[in-house]
């Protein structure tokens, strides 16, 4: 069924001896005036006869514009508290946020105007502190943070 899963990569990299992490904040007016607690891994749905991995990829690169190499870490599944199952994996990799491209989604904006208007998937994205994550990050993604702090890097 889709809408069930999505895959994404938690790109992070070591600044000063401490790990920062990439995340990506939702484009669209329902996001638009939301900080703490919206942002997320690069991520998307797939359908249940798509790699889980390829799918990350995909999507990585649909959101950012980039396209990721390195050794890729997967980190354990998890339901979000709206039931979807998110798959991850941990990537050391660098990027200037200010280079992501983003594909684009259209919606009915304002709400019953009959006009569709088009949003990018995410607005931006940024590097943050580990503890500065835990603050920005959807509450049902902040274990994948917390695996990765718990990982040798």
């Amino acid at each position: 069924m889709v809408g069930t899963s999505s895959a994404g990569l938690l790109l992070y990299r070591i600044r000063e001896a401490a790990i920062e992490v990439l995340l990506v904040h939702p484009g669209g007016p329902y996001w638009k005036n939301k900080d703490e607690g919206a942002w997320s891994i690069p991520k998307g749905e797939f359908l249940p006869e798509e790699d889980p991995l390829a799918a990350a990829r995909r999507e990585f690169f649909e959101e950012t514009g980039v396209a990721i190499e390195g050794e890729l870490r997967p980190l354990k599944p998890l339901r979000q508290p709206g039931g979807k199952i998110v798959h991850a994996w941990a990537v050391e990799a660098d990027l200037d946020p200010a280079t992501i491209v983003s594909n684009t989604f259209e919606i009915e904006w304002p709400p019953r105007s009959g006009r569709l208007q088009s949003f990018p998937e995410i607005d931006r994205g940024a590097w943050f502190s580990l503890p500065e994550a835990r603050r920005k990050i959807l509450r049902g993604q902040v274990p994948l943070l917390e695996e990765l702090a718990q990982m040798p890097v």
